[in-house]
């Protein structure tokens, strides 16, 4: 405290905090708090225990090296096998048998399925833990006002969400928190959640009565943000001698971390992995039981593909395995299996419901592109050089765009399902969008402005589409889930058309004309047949707005709309995925010589940010697949705390990618529109697992696939060949 430019220290005792603990409905969850400064216990490396308030970022570093903080070593458990031992300590009291979460599942006669199978195959399939590690962090501003008014600046992705938890947790009313924001950067899932440091930033600065602003480094990225996946699962699945599936079972555990994250609680891993699993296929038969440990490790919460990404890892390498003991090709396996369009609106053995989609035909399209019978060939020819080549495929559906419906069946009550956007056009004709589904890079300003921009006859360049401020935008869910286009572009078009609507009142009435004769187009009102004859959106916005100009009898002024749209339960895309890889006996690296991709995310708005999207998610799942793994030691110690320890993909790592699109438009959204945000990295895993699986022919049932892990594979394949 003495240090010049060090304005505070604080611990626990000296801000009393509510913790976060979010609600969720169901007898099968327990949950529990997580302190923004923990007080008598820590429960993982990352915990925030004390904070420095400075005159700047470095006087604040060099105070925090000079903290003393006495540990009283407790006992661990750093692993799902530990935490679920009798004798295990809990790593909350209120949580029994370090379980957040169980639920069990069973639709149709599974056990009799079995039983009396042809064939069942399974394993044991691990997925490792993954850090979300956003380029740019997180980050908050916090100010007060004199009459007890909180504004923040936030690096999130659902400003109102977290305007809700702000009040909540630091016990003042909602109408007295503002939330705006800015340019986020990076988002992926782990920015929509409520952590410590944002509450503590913001008591810091109401106890100082000055701003505070945190900025995250990368050791407190790779330490504290929430992190991902990290499960085990044993599944089945039961077959006929033509390799149709009849039925599933699979038991699941996802390492949760050491506490429930607020909006989404524990229950979003290992729930979204189960009710995906059957994907593509039918299944007529499933069980499933899934839970959510305790562990002291970091929390586990969103990142891109959350839950469908172990999902459609496990089911795709069951499908492989089913082609392998059957001696079925791959790709007929699943032509097989797969849902029929006249079947859609398909009812899963999970209870969800597949709205649309051309399945088949997406993966035709993707064998086209890949030039599947070709590439076979070509891998006959490498191995017969001695060459180690193989080529695997994956089959996905993605779950899009949920409303509340879907929040709600899960127990999920913090969670509101929709979105809203509204439309204003001023007196002189600009033009602006309001939405509450914030971008991170998606391009939202650009796609939105089209969106507005097509409906009202005007250039996407017309359009401002407004940052995301509780201010000013109607209140909403925010970005996550491949959501922002069904639920935010939605509400906007359904804005937009209101907008519309109104507008061709008002120039048909200008123009003297019927308004079903107006045509809208270059930022013009004429009379379909006579171009000659006009107004311009100015003329028309002028009319609205200013009183006696001639606004049509029962008008009100004015030329804005609002919209909230809370969209079906889902909305289902689907995409195939196809690569070869090889990989060098000396060394264990996989190289990925090509790739293709075929994606039916519906109506495409603007290709070039869908392929954009899918490049980058296929750059995530590449390094879920080959390189990325938070590890932790026996006594919960982390090992990768920087990008030395912890590897991303780079450009080196991409091939040249061949994408194809087909367009099913949703029945049952606005616009017919799907999502698409997370599919490359759902099918990537998968895909590239029974790629180096077919390469070594051996299993490849845990991730990621390092050299370590390929080169013992190909140990035990020289063994194999050296038998006598």
């Amino acid at each position: 405290r003495r240090l010049p430019g060090v304005v505070a220290v604080l611990a626990a005792a000296d801000l009393p905090l509510s913790p976060i603990e979010p609600e969720f409905a169901g007898d099968e969850y327990h949950g529990a708090g997580w302190p923004p400064l923990a007080g008598e216990r820590v429960r993982f490396v990352g915990d925030p225990v004390a904070v420095v308030a400075a005159s700047d970022r470095y006087l604040a570093e060099d105070a925090v090296e000079l903290l003393e903080v006495a540990y009283d070593p407790l006992p661990v458990v750093a692993s799902v096998e530990e935490a679920r031992r009798p004798d295990a300590v809990l790593v909350h009291d209120t949580v029994p048998g370090n379980v957040y979460f169980r639920r069990d599942h069973v639709h149709g006669d599974v056990d009799g399925i079995f039983a009396t199978a042809a064939l069942v195959v399974g394993g044991t399939f691990r997925h490792q833990r993954l850090a979300g590690a956003p380029l740019e962090g997180r980050g908050i501003v916090a100010q007060w006002d004199s009459t007890g008014r909180l504004t923040v600046w936030a690096s999130t992705q659902v400003p109102h969400l977290m305007r809700t938890g702000l009040a909540r947790f630091l016990g003042v009313p909602e109408a007295a928190v503002r939330v705006i924001a800015p340019d986020v950067g990076g988002g992926f899932g782990p920015k929509m959640h409520l952590y410590p440091e944002d509450l503590v930033a913001c008591a810091v600065a109401r106890r100082l009565g000055r701003p505070a602003k945190w900025i995250e480094d990368r050791r407190e990225n790779l330490l504290a943000m929430t992190q991902a996946r990290e499960q085990v699962i044993e599944a089945q699945v039961a077959v006929d001698r033509d390799g149709r599936l009849l039925a599933l079972r699979a038991h699941i555990a996802c390492d949760s971390g050491a506490y429930s994250v607020y909006p989404l609680t524990a229950v979003l891993e290992p729930m979204g992995t189960a009710q995906i699993m059957p994907g593509p296929y039918r299944l007529p038969a499933y069980a499933y039981s899934t839970m959510a440990v305790a562990t002291h490790k970091a929390p586990v919460g969103a990142y891109r593909g959350v839950g469908m990404t172990v999902g459609v890892f496990v089911m795709e390498r069951l499908v492989d395995k089913v082609a392998a003991t059957t001696g079925i090709d791959p790709a007929e396996v699943r032509r097989r299996n797969f849902i029929r369009p006249e079947e859609f609106p398909y009812a899963a053995s999970t209870g969800l419901v597949y709205d649309s989609g051309r399945i088949g035909d997406t993966l035709a399209a993707g064998l086209a592109a890949f030039d599947y019978e070709e590439i076979r060939h070509e891998q006959a020819r490498l191995r017969a050089a001695g060459r180690i080549v193989g080529v695997g495929l994956s089959a996905f559906v993605e779950y899009t765009g949920m409303g509340s419906e879907t929040f709600l069946r899960r127990g999920m009550r913090e969670v509101r399902g929709d979105d809203s956007a509204a439309v204003k056009v001023d007196g002189s004709g600009g033009v602006r969008a309001y939405v509450s589904t914030p971008s991170q890079g998606q391009g939202h300003e650009t796609v939105f402005a089209q969106l507005v921009g097509e409906t009202l006859g005007l250039s996407p360049e017309d359009v401002e589409v407004v940052p995301v401020d509780t201010a000013s935008v109607p209140v909403g869910t925010g970005t996550f889930a491949s959501r922002a286009m069904i639920a935010g572009g939605g509400a906007l078009l359904q804005a937009a058309a209101g907008v519309r609507s109104k507008a061709l009142q008002i120039a048909a009435h200008l123009l003297e004309a019927p308004a079903p004769d107006i045509e809208i187009a270059a930022g013009r009102f004429c009379v379909r047949g006579s171009p000659g004859r006009g107004v311009t959106w100015a003329e028309v916005a002028r009319v609205a707005y200013l009183p006696g100009s001639g606004l049509p009898a029962g008008a009100e002024p004015g030329l804005e709309a609002s919209v909230t749209y809370d969209p079906p339960p889902a909305v289902f895309s689907n995409g195939v995925h196809a690569a070869m890889v090889e990989v060098d006996r000396e060394t264990g690296q996989v190289t990925v010589r090509r790739y293709a991709i075929a994606e039916d995310c519906g109506p495409l708005i603007n290709p070039r940010i869908v392929d954009g999207q899918i490049h980058g998610g296929l750059a995530q799942g590449f390094g879920e697949a080959l390189l990325e793994q938070v590890v932790y030691d026996a006594e919960g110690q982390p090992l990768t705390t920087t990008f030395i320890d912890y590897l991303l993909p780079t450009a080196k790592e991409m091939p040249p990618v061949t994408i194809v699109h087909l367009e099913t438009p949703s029945p049952l959204t606005t616009g017919g529109f799907k999502g698409m945000g997370e599919s490359a990295t759902i099918g990537a895993p998968a895909c590239l697992a029974n790629a180096v699986s077919d390469a070594l022919g051996d299993a490849i049932d845990e991730l990621p696939i390092t050299p370590e892990r390929v080169l013992v594979c190909l140990r035990s394949m020289r063994a194999v060949s050296e038998r006598p």
